[in-house]
């Protein structure tokens, strides 16, 4: 099966690694901002944690620091 690349922006759920990618976030804050209680953007996929692209932007946009 061929799968097609799809660009990060494009994309609707992302791995920590796209997400590193996306924000220039490390993984070490990261994974302390997904471990949040406030954090809406992450998405549960047995234990693998992705990241909602658009409520992660809209998060970041929201932030004067982390």
């Amino acid at each position: 099966m061929n799968f097609l690349e799809v660009e990060i922006k494009d994309k609707i759920l992302l791995t920590i690694p796209e997400a590193m990618q996306y924000s220039n976030i490390g993984e070490s804050k990261l994974r302390n901002i997904m471990n949040m209680p406030q954090c809406n953007f992450v998405l549960m996929n047995g234990k693998k944690k992705l990241i909602k692209r658009e409520k992660f932007q809209m998060w970041l946009e929201n932030q004067d620091f982390i």
